[in-house]
């Protein structure tokens, strides 16, 4: 029986993935030329452009039009899952108190195989460490000091060790940091950003999240980190639902 057009193209756009998710090809490589493709495929032209118009859609390659042509590669990365799961997000009406729920659940688990890790003194401690250095020349400057707060916590999903919470918990971190990026400028103009009080409040908290990960103490850092997060992230809290934002912010960001 004859394959449809339809049909063959998937099939072409199911080996061109299979060649981006193996690695052999490479960010930012471009494909072959049409005509090489047609010749290796053995298609019609139609079904080439369809077939590279489901890759496009998945956001996998990026079709560029014109004398100019070609279509360039795009691995996958966190902040294009960050990106469909906001919209996703966004089209439901989620929250913004859902996801800072979600994140209360996740991001505990997450610093618990921190302290969990055996290689923490040499692997998790250094880069929070340095992170907290930061935090510390950061705390009178209300908009970097979000910033570096925030990538704190976001090390700790990203230093877990287990790639599936990294990419799920990352996904729903890069929301909220670019959520709470709009907070602080916001409280910042409005006069309601928490004073420097506060500010040693949380410092003090990241502090006692080091000791307990360097001591490998899993259950005390689990329930500390809930209890921490129950403080901090209601500040950056909206009513509202979740807005989507432009992927490439979210790159900024993603774990």
């Amino acid at each position: 029986m004859q394959l449809h057009q339809p049909r063959l193209a998937e099939m072409v756009a199911s080996l061109l993935r299979d060649r981006i998710l193996r690695g052999e090809l490479k960010d930012g490589d471009a494909l072959p030329a049409q005509d090489e493709l047609l010749q290796e495929f053995k298609v019609s032209k139609p079904s080439l452009r369809e077939a590279l118009g489901i890759l496009e859609a998945e956001g996998l390659i990026t079709v560029q039009r014109g004398n100019r042509g070609g279509a360039v590669v795009h691995v996958p990365d966190a902040a294009g899952a960050a990106y469909m799961i906001g919209l996703v997000m966004q089209f439901r009406g989620v929250p913004y108190s859902d996801l800072s729920d979600a994140l209360k659940q996740l991001e505990p688990v997450c610093a618990a195989l921190c302290a969990a890790r055996e290689d923490r003194a040499t692997e998790v401690l250094p880069q929070l460490k340095l992170i907290h250095e930061q935090t510390l020349a950061a705390v009178d400057d209300e908009v970097e000091f979000t910033l570096v707060t925030r990538r704190f916590h976001e090390a700790l999903v990203r230093l877990c060790g287990n790639q599936t919470l990294i990419l799920i918990a990352g996904a729903l971190e890069s929301l909220w940091s670019s959520q709470e990026q709009e907070w602080a400028a916001e409280a910042l103009a409005a006069g309601d950003f928490p004073d420097v009080a506060r500010r040693e409040t949380g410092i003090r908290a990241h502090e006692r999240i080091m000791q307990l990960i360097e001591r490998g103490d899993t259950e005390r850092l689990e329930a500390f980190a809930r209890v921490h997060l129950d403080n901090t992230l209601r500040y950056a809290s909206s009513p509202g639902p979740v807005a989507m934002v432009s992927s490439r912010r979210l790159k900024g960001h993603a774990t």
